[in-house]
């Protein structure tokens, strides 16, 4: 990622370069351009982060906060609006603050910035901007999420948000499996299960429940939120509604998730729900429950989760210095995330900060892929499936929500549908994981996703790609255990690498050594 640009004190829009000879043109501090001015009439922008001196030993970051920014100085603002309606036959839409899912048609909402506003200051300036967050403990700027604030909730007061500092997640050069495996020069993965809860979903949840936070001040009837779950939305609904001291309420499809994703709402005192049915029994469920119950839903119906999520695609261009990749490749379940990160890169191309978007590929198990037989079927009617088994247990969902939302995202994006059977993502998962890695089998799925399209010619060798990891390896440690011990049936597991039980003598450990040894020796 690039460093953080340096800024010099106020007045802000005084900037010249720094005279320090050993920085790079890059590490200029801004000059605003006459597109970014304000105007007499015009409020005064976000501000840049400067060095400061070191708060009052009685003080703590919030109150920091609440003290440099008292009111908002801009205008900033979003609504909701229905899912790709016309703007000029449709003058629907909600306030953030309304609790509402659904159109007026029973269709898809989706959050509505106010672009005028934003295009008010150049390409340049936010990202400028963006980047003099990075790494900064500000709140709430320390977080990848808020420092993008304006385009995410503008209105939030910083008072009413409940962060982890999440997001700022490692993107790497994957460079020993893109050469052995792949012959690609450029493959990286965005591995967004280095966060607080170990998966994206903290990315969406820290939005949703600082909303939620902030209606409940309001005094707004919600007593608490809940949501159906396979697993990794539980884990960032109780973590942070544990933060803020809301109670959460889960659903949880009954002997279908890992343990470790299990423990995660317990721990965090989440009210858990074991229920005998799928995620989209679980999802119907919560969906008559809280129209009834003052709990607030926290699904990816609702649209205020993908404000959050699409922080991880403006991540990877800032990480990139603000370069486009080719390709990113996301695995999809209930098909939120993809939408998300098409909408962080739109916003990027719209508002200046690059001239274009890469090509986006959304991975599914082939037990679990309503999508991809949609897609194969030249987007006709799209029909939802039961979903089987899968070792992808969060994207095992038949019916997704966000199914519109997917189909937009990649027909706008020049997009490509791929499926992964068990033994494939299996598989993909371990030649990763012998790496150096140590990936979820829902990354394995977006890597046999990139090992199709790479043997078919469709993407490159010289292909920039970023593969989306979107939780972490250690929630599904049994499926590895499972697999290097060679206990899946009909899976042969092909890259096992069980351990070798050796008699506690020294001749026979070095009969094994050496055997071992011989067959690791370079061939000359």
């Amino acid at each position: 990622m690039a460093s953080s640009c340096l800024f010099q004190s106020p007045p802000l829009f005084s900037l010249q370069p720094k005279t320090h000879t050993s920085l790079k043109p890059h590490f200029f501090a801004i000059k605003a351009s006459a597109q970014s001015t304000p105007s007499a009439s015009q409020p005064s922008p976000p501000q840049p982060i400067v060095s400061k001196p070191r708060r009052p030993a009685d003080e703590n970051i919030r109150d920091e906060a609440r003290r440099n920014n008292p009111t908002h100085s801009h205008r900033f603002s979003a609504k909701y609006v229905p899912f790709n309606s016309d703007p000029s036959s449709s003058t629907e839409s909600y306030s953030l603050d309304e609790i509402v899912y659904r159109s007026q048609s029973g269709g898809l909402l989706d959050v509505q910035h106010d672009m005028d506003a934003l295009k008010n200051y150049d390409g340049k300036y936010w990202r400028d901007l963006f980047d003099s967050r990075v790494g900064k403990t500000t709140w709430p700027y320390g977080s990848g999420v808020w420092s993008k604030k304006e385009w995410v909730l503008p209105e939030i007061d910083s008072d009413d948000i409940v962060s982890a500092f999440e997001g700022n997640s490692n993107l790497f050069w994957a460079e020993r499996f893109g050469k052995q495996f792949l012959g690609m020069s450029e493959l990286w993965v965005k591995h967004c299960g280095i966060s607080h809860t170990g998966s994206f979903k903290d990315l969406g949840m820290t939005v949703l429940v600082s909303q939620v936070n902030r209606l409940r001040k309001m005094n707004r009837p919600v007593v608490g939120v809940g949501c159906a779950s396979t697993g990794d939305t539980s884990a960032a609904l109780s973590a942070y509604c544990a933060s803020a001291g809301i109670p959460s309420i889960v659903f949880l499809p009954a002997n279908r998730i890992s343990i470790a994703q299990l423990v995660q709402p317990i721990a965090n005192g989440a009210f858990v729900l074991s229920l005998d049915t799928d995620f989209d029994g679980c999802m119907h469920l919560i969906r008559e429950v809280t129209s009834e119950l003052p709990i607030y839903l926290a699904n990816s119906l609702n649209s205020l989760r993908l404000e959050g999520q699409k922080t991880a695609a403006i991540e990877i261009l800032q990480q990139f210095d603000w370069e486009v990749p080719d390709w990113v490749i996301v695995p999809g379940g209930n098909l939120g995330n993809i939408y998300a990160f098409y909408k962080g890169f739109h916003m990027c191309k719209e508002l200046g900060l690059v001239d274009r978007i890469p090509r986006l590929v959304c991975a599914q198990a082939a037990n679990a892929n309503p999508l991809y037989l949609h897609y194969k079927s030249g987007w006709k009617d799209f029909k939802p499936i039961k979903a089987n088994t899968t070792f992808a247990s969060a994207i095992q969902i038949g019916d997704p929500v966000s199914i519109d939302r997917a189909v937009y995202a990649l027909k706008n994006s020049n997009g490509i549908v791929e499926e992964a059977t068990e033994e494939e993502l299996m598989d993909a998962m371990a030649q990763a994981d012998s790496t150096g890695m140590f990936i979820c089998p829902h990354t394995g799925v977006a890597l046999t996703a990139l090992i199709k399209l790479r043997k078919s010619g469709v993407i490159g060798p010289t292909d920039r790609t970023v593969v989306v990891s979107t939780a972490h390896g250690l929630k599904f440690t049994q499926s590895k255990i499972d697999y290097h011990s060679k206990d899946i049936k009909d899976i042969a597991c092909r890259f096992a690498n069980p351990p070798v039980h050796v008699k506690a003598d020294f001749g026979s450990v070095m009969d094994v050594l050496k055997k071992y040894l011989l067959s690791k020796a370079p061939k000359y």
